[in-house]
């Protein structure tokens, strides 16, 4: 039977590493909305004019699948099986990409998608984001962006994304409403054609780019 090689993430899931102080000095901004909203592409926005680096926790667990790790099998298993990834991987595999980037402003995308995560998240690194980006959006102009993007995904089809939206709205509206009493939430409206202006200009505003 071939070996299967350790990764760093593996030593960081056994407690083998401590957080790097220096992530409690870095800027975070939290990128949320709902599926469909274009988070990730406003992000590859905001990475091209302010110096920031953009992470998607869902494409570090892809990637740590893709690495072959017995971390990577694990994650894998659990999304096979239906299981929600737990927060504490979720959250080491962030802490990790951001201590190898040898950066200190992070846009993380689609997270923290519940309650548990922010929990984790704040426990674990250590710092709270700077503030909470939102890309707000009805449902109905969620459902036309996700049909018309036509990029062949199996769950672009209607009964899947109102799923998708449904625990949107169950786990993760919680979320920004608590960052919105924190003074935290900024607000763009994407049905707007001026989506990267009002995006550029709520960075410019923080004074942390």
């Amino acid at each position: 039977m071939a070996l299967i090689m350790e990764t760093p993430v593996d030593a960081l899931i056994k407690g083998e590493h401590e957080s790097p102080p220096r992530w409690k000095k870095s800027t975070v901004v939290f990128v949320l909305g709902g599926p469909g909203s274009g988070k990730g592409t406003q992000c590859a926005n905001l990475v091209k004019h302010f110096s920031y680096t953009h992470f998607s926790a869902g494409d570090l667990l892809r990637a740590e699948i893709k690495s072959g790790s017995q971390f990577g099998a694990m994650i894998q298993s659990m999304i096979v099986d239906g299981r929600i990834v737990p927060s504490e991987i979720t959250v080491k595999l962030l802490c990790k990409a951001m201590e190898e980037s040898g950066n200190d402003k992070f846009l993380i995308d689609g997270f923290p998608r519940n309650e548990e995560n922010r929990i984790v998240f704040e426990n674990v690194a250590k710092i709270e984001p700077a503030f909470v980006l939102f890309f707000d959006c009805p449902e109905e102009e969620l459902e036309r962006r996700i049909m018309s993007r036509n990029q062949g995904r199996e769950d672009d089809n209607i009964e899947t994304i109102k799923k998708r939206f449904k625990v949107f709205v169950e786990s993760t509206l919680p979320i920004i409403s608590y960052y919105e009493s924190k003074g935290k939430l900024r607000k763009v409206r994407i049905w707007f054609s001026s989506v990267l202006r009002c995006t550029c200009t709520i960075i410019l505003n923080s004074y942390v780019w």
